[in-house]
């Protein structure tokens, strides 16, 4: 079997500096081309409560949730210390993301759209169902109140590979998601097709995909800090 690729570049820092760019360019454009973001649903322009919803799933389910799935690697002390950080970023990424899907569930009740239409709301709500389960599954098991040793060795890989598969799931709907809005701006004649709107969207849709493939990289690769093993490793 291949080994895994050795990194010779600063890989944790570029991700999260990537991650702090994704975070910063979503919100770039809900305030500055999509006019802000509310949570009331008493406001005029119903598309202010819309807002909330990209940019609260991408900063926490890609920009945070990248973050933590490299904790063991990147949060110097005790195992301890690096799993209670692990957890607490997805909790609060979690959190978002439950804000987020109000957001939209919410927008739509107002403008009278259907649910659940289109390939992106499907991934979307997989998303956050499996981050949901693989969350309180990883506290119930590697927290509190804990399973057996032999347990949690027979679940880590098993959390490592959904943890990985729910991060490019994120992303894939992240993707679609812009995409989707994209078109759907396009078609209401709201913004041309290359026009600085349209491109700043297609761009950061390449930030997700080059974010993505770091995240990956930083966990597989070995060095210093590896994320707990799989030959039991799972205190």
């Amino acid at each position: 079997m291949a080994a895994a690729p050795a990194v010779r570049f600063p890989v944790y820092g570029i991700v999260r500096l990537l991650g702090v760019a994704a975070a910063a360019a979503i919100l770039f454009w809900a305030i500055h081309f999509r006019g802000g973001m509310t949570l009331s649903s008493s406001v005029e322009d119903k598309l202010l409560l819309f807002n909330v919803h990209p940019v609260l799933m991408l900063v926490g389910l890609v920009a945070l949730n990248g973050e933590a799935l490299l904790a063991y690697k990147t949060v110097p002390g005790t195992k301890k210390l690096k799993k209670l950080v692990h957890l607490a970023l997805q909790f609060l990424a979690m959190l978002l993301s439950l804000i987020g899907l109000w957001a939209v569930w919410k927008f739509h009740d107002e403008r009278k759209i259907d649910h659940l239409y289109t390939l992106h709301s499907w991934l979307g709500l997989s998303c956050v169902v499996f981050f949901s389960l693989q969350w309180a599954t990883g506290f119930w098991t590697f927290w509190y109140p804990g399973g057996s040793r032999s347990g949690r060795a027979s679940l880590l890989p098993w959390h490592v590979f959904f943890g990985v598969f729910i991060y490019v799931l994120a992303v894939a709907t992240s993707v679609t998601g812009l995409l989707e809005k994209s078109i759907f701006m396009q078609s209401a004649k709201m913004i041309g097709r290359f026009s600085t709107e349209a491109l700043f969207m297609n761009s950061l849709g390449m930030l997700l995909v080059l974010m993505s493939a770091l995240v990956i990289l930083a966990i597989v690769s070995p060095g210093t800090g590896r994320i707990d093993t799989y030959r039991g490793s799972s205190e």
